[in-house]
C-alpha cells in the first residue's frame, strides 16, 4: 500500500483475504511470500493533541565497539553485538526514571481499568478506569510514558491512556483507531498502533500519536506482537489466526513478506535472541516456541514448551528466556487450567526446567522486576497476577479486576522501549 502522506514512498501488500479465515501456505511452506503493488490509501486525519512533552533521550552506557553493529539512523549504538539485552541488566537503570515508584501496572480487559500493585506489598494499591478493552501496558521509546492500549475490541471508540509513572496516575485518553498492541521503532521516530481488526499497522508520533502512514497486512490476520532486529531495519509480526508471521521494513515502511509455520497455527508472543539475528515465536497451539532466522527469514527449529505457549521474556542477565504457557488452546479458557513456565536456555534452546502453578492457572503476559528476582504475569482466565521467584519457581497470586492481560513491570532497566510489556535495549 502506499504511505497515507504523499511525501513518503509507496508500500507493498498482500492480497486481501477474508478476516479470520485460515491462510493456505505457498507451495513451499517456509519460503517468503512476494508482496505484489497495492492501490493507494487515504490521506492521513488531522494532527492530534499532544499529552505529554517529549522528554530527552535515553543516555548510552558504554562506547560501541569496533565491530559496532551498523544501525539505523537515530538508534542507540549496540554495546554488545552478541547480547542487544547487555543494558537491561539491575545495574542500568536510567537516571530518568531511577526515581519513578516502583509499581506492576496491570490492565483488566474486562474489568475496563488498570490495576496498580506495588511490588514490595504485593498488595493492589490504586485501581482507575481507563479506555475500554484496555490489552497492553507499553512502555514509550524514551521511557517517560506508560500507554494503555484500549482496542476497543470491534467497537469504533479505541483509545490510548497515558500514565505517568512518576505519579503513577492516568491522563486524559487519546483517541486511536483498534490499538490492540504497541511497538516503537529503535530509532524513536515511530510509535507503530498495531490494528489487529484492520490488519493493518499504524506509524504514529510518538508523543502526539498523530499518524504518519500505514502498512496493510491482509494475509496476516490478527496480527498482534512484534519484535525487531539487531540494527533496527525491521520487525517480525506475529499472526495469530492464520499461522503466518510477517516480516516488516521499519525503515522504509513496507512489507517484506511472510513466512507459514511448520505446524501449530495460532503464534503469540514474539522474542528476538540476544545476538538479535534469531527470533522466537510463542505457538499456542503448538504448545511451543519456533525458532526463525530473521535475515533469511526462514524457520529453524521448534521447542516444544507447553500447553498455550503465549509470551516470551529474557532474564536480567540474558542467558534464559521465561515461557508462559497459559494452559489452554483456547482464547477464553477455563480458571484453574495446566498453566506454567518453561525456562529456555538461551545458548542451546533446551528447556532446562519447567515450573507449574499451584492448583492451576493461566499464565499469560508480563515482565521480569528490575532485578531480576521476581517474573510477573498476569492470570489470564484467573482473575490473578503471579509473582513467581526466579530462583525457586514460588507463586505468589494477587487478585487483580477480570482478565487481567498484558502488565508491565517498572520501572525496568534499559536506554530505551521497543514497546509491548516493556520490551527495552
Amino acid at each position: 500500500m502506499n504511505f497515507k502522506t504523499p511525501l513518503l514512498a509507496a508500500l507493498t501488500l498482500l492480497g486481501a483475504s477474508a478476516a479470520h479465515a485460515q491462510t493456505t501456505a505457498p507451495a513451499d511452506a517456509n519460503a517468503p511470500i512476494p508482496v505484489p503493488p497495492a492501490p493507494a490509501a487515504p490521506a492521513a486525519p488531522p494532527a492530534m493533541v499532544p499529552v505529554s512533552a517529549p522528554a530527552a533521550s535515553a543516555p548510552v552506557s558504554a562506547q560501541a565497539s569496533s565491530d559496532a553493529v551498523q544501525t539505523i539512523p537515530g538508534m542507540p549504538p549496540v554495546i554488545d553485538p552478541h547480547n542487544i539485552y547487555s543494558e537491561t541488566t539491575p545495574s542500568h537503570i536510567s537516571p530518568a526514571i531511577a526515581h519513578d515508584p516502583a509499581r506492576v501496572y496491570v490492565p483488566n480487559l474486562r474489568g475496563n481499568s488498570v490495576s496498580v500493585i506495588d511490588p514490595a506489598s504485593f498488595q493492589v494499591v490504586d485501581t482507575y478506569p481507563v479506555g475500554r478493552s484496555p490489552q497492553h501496558v507499553v512502555p514509550s521509546w524514551d521511557l517517560r510514558t506508560l500507554w494503555v492500549t484500549n482496542n476497543s475490541e470491534g467497537r469504533p471508540d479505541g483509545s490510548l491512556t497515558p500514565i505517568d509513572p512518576a505519579t503513577t496516575k492516568p491522563g486524559p485518553n487519546v483517541a486511536v483507531d483498534d490499538p490492540y498492541n504497541m511497538y516503537f521503532t529503535p530509532d524513536g521516530k515511530y510509535a507503530i498502533t498495531v490494528a489487529e481488526a484492520h490488519k493493518r499497522l499504524d506509524f504514529r508520533d510518538p508523543h502526539t500519536m498523530e499518524l504518519k502512514g500505514s502498512v496493510e497486512t491482509p494475509e496476516c490476520k490478527g496480527v498482534n506482537h512484534a519484535d525487531f532486529s539487531i540494527d533496527g531495519k525491521y520487525a517480525i509480526f506475529t499472526c495469530e489466526f492464520g499461522g503466518y508471521v510477517a516480516k516488516v521494513d521499519t525503515v522504509n515502511l513496507k512489507m517484506i513478506g511472510m513466512l507459514k509455520l511448520s505446524k501449530g497455527g495460532m503464534p503469540q508472543d514474539i522474542l528476538t535472541a540476544p545476538d538479535g539475528h534469531k527470533f522466537y515465536v510463542a505457538d499456542m497451539m503448538a504448545d511451543g516456541v519456533f525458532v526463525v532466522d530473521g535475515d533469511s527469514f526462514t524457520e529453524t527449529g521448534f521447542i516444544p514448551t507447553g500447553i498455550g505457549t503465549h509470551g516470551l521474556y529474557p532474564s536480567r542477565d540474558g542467558k534464559v528466556m521465561y515461557v508462559a504457557n497459559r494452559g489452554s488452546h483456547r482464547i477464553h479458557g477455563k480458571r484453574g487450567g495446566p498453566g506454567g513456565v518453561s525456562i529456555i536456555d538461551f545458548a542451546t534452546d533446551k528447556v532446562i526446567k519447567t515450573w507449574m502453578i499451584p492448583d492451576g492457572g493461566s499464565p499469560d503476559m508480563g515482565n521480569v522486576s528490575a532485578d531480576g528476582k521476581l517474573l510477573w504475569l498476569s492470570g489470564r482466565f484467573d482473575d490473578v497476577v503471579y509473582a513467581i521467584d526466579t530462583d525457586t519457581g514460588a507463586v505468589r497470586k494477587i487478585p487483580v479486576g477480570a482478565e487481567p492481560h498484558g502488565l508491565t513491570v517498572w520501572p525496568q532497566p534499559g536506554r530505551y522501549s521497543v514497546g509491548h510489556t516493556g520490551i527495552l535495549r
